[in-house]
């Protein structure tokens, strides 16, 4: 195995005694606090400003390179719902109405026809079940048509007063 042991920087600036100063550099100093002299320590900041800076502008373009490709995929997947349910979306089955409540579609035997907004009376299913208890449970209408194909439950009842 390899050693995977990373160089430490140290000043190596000579003192008194003629050897090299083995004080650890840290960031961007050019040498230790006791050997650093004015025009090295401001080319130190300058290059951690540089760097700051630098880093900050790749981040910004970065993150509004990204926005774009996001709200582009966001674009291209309402386009393709839009063209896979085009021509898939009923509003009748057998002559009656079918809605989407909640995501699910069901079919509304009664009359008048609902409409967007209103609350319904849905029957239990195993979801509803752990998520609201036993029994019906209320929704509200999302949409008047839906994509779906199967077999569709049926709306209960019209919730009055809720």
């Amino acid at each position: 195995m390899r050693d995977q042991s990373f160089d430490l920087r140290t000043c190596g600036r000579p003192t008194r005694s003629g050897r090299p100063c083995r004080s650890r550099l840290h960031g961007y100093d050019l040498a230790c606090g006791i050997h650093a002299d004015e025009h090295d320590r401001a080319l130190a900041a300058a290059y951690g400003r540089g760097w700051r800076e630098g880093f900050s502008a790749g981040q910004d373009s970065g993150s509004r390179s990204m926005k774009g490709v996001v709200e582009r995929l966001r674009q291209d997947l309402a386009e393709s719902r839009r063209r896979l349910d085009g021509g898939r979306r009923s509003r009748q089955a057998q002559g009656h109405q079918i809605v989407e409540v909640g995501g699910y579609a069901y079919c509304w035997r009664g009359t008048p026809a609902l409409k967007l907004g209103d609350r319904v009376l849905l029957p239990e299913n195993h979801v509803s079940r752990l998520k609201y208890g036993p029994g019906p449970f209320e929704g509200v209408v999302s949409a008047l048509d839906s994509s779906y194909e199967g077999e569709l439950g049926d709306i209960l009842r019209r919730s009055v007063g809720l």
